[in-house]
């Protein structure tokens, strides 16, 4: 009668004796592991401040300000937003330093919520309220082990059991100082630090190539110092404007828009629908959705660089029902992603088969002729300004964005010489294959840490040591 669900009984004098005054269920019927050796989060705290919950602009206005979205892997990216509201006294107080922890704080996805990144360089980059940092005593455990241990399998075990779950999940400083912390000792902390900070100078080396690559081709088209238009008015008649496009918003004509769209045509170019073959996916409603089974790829799980795990699953039943739909939905090696809903124009090219769908919001495409476009130059050309301020234009004006596909199929693409396309996808794939490298180095780090949890220091030293004797 009562199979299937979770259940702990506790004495009511555990909640009431201890400094964790939990009563909810959930805290005691959690997933945990032993720790025989390990500090509370209070122990470790050196220094914690929240971020800024003023208005944030992309009009490069005011401060830089760091958001959940350039979380880049365990590290962190160049901030696209910007806040004119804060002081300067303000913003001073909230620069990042070297070695700094930023942790989500609240999000609607449970799975982001305690995802952390280390900085690993002082930066003029403010961060916003979502967002919290702390600076750990690093006689006990230094930022880049920290780091690691929170984005492990037992690190979320220990986030999820004391977070706060109301309408969204909460992981506050102060659930933070509840926490249990390996004392891994200063050996493996050492190690582990070595390694992070391996792994950023590999993940540096990618973004180097992969700027080279965008350098390659702006500057073949005479792009790369082009100075756009800043003027606020532009004059349309009424066949030029509503009469051919169907727009009336102002901001759709800007000056701005025509200049990158008239600088692509002065050269060789085509449609994308002239390119590739456009495939919509299914919304199979959020009834269909489970903790396990079928991944299914959403715009919030991948970046032009890559693929997060996804936060939703399709449940067995639902593939079951569907299963002719999902076998030909399944995007292949060579497909290209494309987003046409929420953050628009994010495209990643697939580099091997994915076990599982995407989103309706989630475009593929397949390109037609391999010996006229390459994917990687393609995929490249889909992330840059040139199709992103396209993108930016079509899609503008809603609280929401949305990428109407006929106005996707028209997207100009500019069509380059074959053999700097080669050169250009030999600079992608190089970068490709040092953020996989960088991504193989934090993997043996969190490897490293739930293995000394799991079986003792000597264990994690272990598997360090194998690693460095490759």
């Amino acid at each position: 009668m009562l199979e299937g669900l979770e259940i702990a009984e506790v004495f009511v004098s555990e909640p009431l004796n201890t400094e964790l005054f939990r009563l909810e269920a959930e805290f005691y019927t959690a997933n945990t592991f032993d720790l025989e050796k390990y500090f509370r989060g209070a122990d470790i705290i050196d220094f914690v401040q929240y971020g800024t919950s003023e208005e944030l602009n992309e009009n490069f206005e005011g401060f830089p300000v760091l958001r959940l979205n350039e979380f880049d892997s365990l590290f962190i990216a160049k901030p696209s937003k910007y806040c004119k509201v804060i002081d300067k006294s303000t913003y001073n107080s909230l620069k990042l330093e070297k070695d700094d922890v930023l942790i989500c704080r609240t999000n609607g996805n449970p799975k982001l919520v305690g995802k952390s990144a280390l900085v690993t360089q002082s930066h003029e980059y403010a961060y916003a309220s979502y967002l919290f940092k702390i600076r750990p005593k690093r006689k006990l455990i230094n930022s880049a082990t920290l780091v690691v241990f929170l984005n492990s399998k037992y690190g979320r075990l220990e986030i999820e059991k004391y977070s706060m779950a109301s309408n969204q999940v909460n992981f506050s400083p102060a659930k933070f100082r509840e926490l249990r912390i390996p004392d891994l000792g200063s050996n493996i902390n050492q190690k582990i630090e070595n390694i992070v900070y391996d792994a950023f100078g590999l993940l540096e080396k990618s973004k180097v190539l992969y700027q080279q690559a965008e350098n390659i081709l702006l500057e073949t088209l005479g792009l790369k110092d082009i100075v756009l238009s800043c003027e606020p008015v532009n004059i349309k008649n009424f066949s030029e404007s509503f009469l051919s496009t169907g727009r009336l918003d102002a901001e759709y004509y800007q000056k701005k828009y025509e200049d990158v769209i008239e600088r692509i045509k002065r050269q060789k170019y085509s449609s994308l629908k002239e390119l590739v073959q456009i495939r919509k996916s299914i919304e199979p409603g959020s009834e269909a959705y489970t903790e396990e089974g079928l991944p299914f790829l959403r715009v919030s799980d991948y970046n032009a660089f890559g693929i997060n795990d996804p936060a939703k699953k399709l449940s067995n039943r639902f593939c079951k029902d569907n299963f002719d739909i999902i076998e030909k939905l399944k995007p292949k090696a060579g497909t290209i992603l494309f987003s046409k809903d929420g953050s628009v124009g994010t495209a990643y090219l697939l580099r091997q088969n994915f076990e599982g769908i995407t989103s309706g919001a989630i475009l593929q495409l397949n390109i037609n002729d391999l010996d006229f476009i390459l994917p990687e130059y393609l995929t490249l050309v889909l992330n840059s300004k040139l199709v992103q301020m396209q993108a930016e234009r079509d899609a503008g004006g809603s609280i929401i964005l949305h990428w109407r596909i006929n106005e996707i199929e028209n997207v100009v693409v500019p069509i380059i010489k074959f053999d700097k396309q080669v050169k250009i996808a030999q600079l992608v794939e190089e970068s490709f294959k040092l953020k996989q490298q960088s991504e193989q180095l934090l993997n043996v780090a969190k490897l490293a840490v739930e293995l000394a949890i799991e079986e003792g220091q000597e264990k994690g030293l272990e598997i360090i040591c194998k690693f460095e004797s490759i």
